[in-house]
């Protein structure tokens, strides 16, 4: 009974951790100008090699906003879609094991993090270190919810005792 109860407290923690990172990118996504103007003010913090970077896509994206503000409605809908995202992940956090599905869901779509990172970046010629960035975001996910996934098999175990 104390094994099943250390389980599911670690799985709860790692679905919640893995949640609030959804969250967090999601709602990052809404003020993407506005985060890019502060970068831009601060660059003198980012590596040398960031700088160009940031401060070509912030005007990319305040030259598009400024003229044809309806692209940045592509970005809503990605953010919304994290938020979504999350909320499916209250399945496995009331009962992982019948929800196991989900957490596989999620440890494929990071593992898709990573070849859409490097195939799509690669064809619209995103610098090779912010694919790295991109991947990380998979990597973290995965890092979170393949312990997760163990921790429900070894749960599911217990319970069929």
């Amino acid at each position: 009974m104390m094994q099943e109860k250390k389980l599911r407290k670690k799985i709860k923690i790692l679905l919640i951790t893995f949640m609030t990172g959804l969250i967090l990118s999601g709602l990052t996504a809404f003020p993407i100008e506005t985060e890019l103007e502060i970068a831009c003010r601060n660059l003198n913090l980012l590596p040398g090699f960031m700088r160009d970077w940031i401060n070509d896509v912030y005007h990319a994206v305040k030259t598009t906003n400024d003229n044809f503000p309806y692209l940045s409605y592509g970005t809503d809908w990605l953010a919304f879609a994290h938020l979504v995202i999350a909320v499916a992940f209250w399945g496995p956090l009331k009962d992982p094991v019948k929800n196991i599905w989900i957490v596989q869901f999620g440890i494929i779509s990071c593992f898709m993090v990573l070849a859409l990172a490097m195939i799509a970046g690669q064809i619209r010629n995103i610098p090779f270190y912010w694919r790295l960035i991109d991947c990380s975001f998979g990597l973290i996910g995965i890092s979170l919810l393949f312990p997760c996934y163990n921790a429900i098999l070894h749960l599911r175990k217990l319970q069929s005792r």
